[in-house]
């Protein structure tokens, strides 16, 4: 049986323009629980401090502190707060199930983040990616889910999963790394589907790629 709350509001270190960080935010939203953010200034060197270090050694957001659980990397949050304050519909017990949902997990740590985040960190963040692979990349993945998202109103089947959660944010803002959305009728509506959610927050949207002036 999950717990109804956490004791104390969680704690979130993340940066309000990372899309990994957002996934964290966007769940705990949906899920009800109380959170505060702390937010870290990566240019300024905030998440290469020995504090910080200590709680995440590879110096990404995000990091949760949940009482006396500290964890880090965006997807294995999202299976902690699923099972410890979700219902089952978030993260399926079936076997069917649950390979859906670790299937789209698996996009996210790979096509998505090698394609549409990746293409957004170089129009937002100016990384030193290849631009046109990265698209390349996203173009290839949209027409496949596209076709997939045909027939069925989530990413994992018929309700919202934490699938979904994971894959919403890079896809979303795809258009500020250069990447339309316009050929893609089914994600675009898989999308009003997830932003439909009670308790839904968006990512901060950045003027670059297909959004700049």
């Amino acid at each position: 049986m999950p717990a109804a709350r956490p004791a104390q509001p969680i704690r979130l270190f993340t940066t309000l323009l990372s899309g990994h960080g957002h996934r964290v935010r966007l769940f705990m939203s949906l899920l009800d629980l109380p959170f505060e953010i702390v937010e870290l200034n990566m240019k300024a060197g905030d998440n290469r401090t020995p504090g910080y270090l200590a709680l995440n050694p590879f110096g990404q957001v995000p990091t949760i502190q949940d009482g006396d659980v500290t964890l880090f990397d965006s997807n294995a949050i999202l299976i902690y707060l699923a099972k410890r304050y979700g219902d089952a519909s978030w993260l399926p017990e079936d076997p069917r199930g649950a390979a859906a949902v670790q299937r789209w997990l698996s996009l996210c740590a790979g096509q998505i983040a090698y394609g549409p985040c990746a293409a957004r960190l170089v129009t937002v963040f100016s990384a030193p990616l290849d631009h046109r692979n990265a698209q390349a990349i996203a173009v290839k993945l949209f027409d496949v889910i596209d076709r997939e998202l045909a027939g069925k109103p989530f990413a994992a089947g018929d309700h919202a999963t934490i699938a979904d959660v994971a894959a919403h944010t890079y896809i979303a803002h795809a258009p500020e790394g250069g990447v339309s959305l316009e050929p893609y009728p089914y994600i675009r509506a898989w999308l009003r589907r997830v932003e439909a959610l009670p308790r839904f927050v968006a990512m901060q949207p950045t003027k670059a790629g297909l959004l700049a002036d």
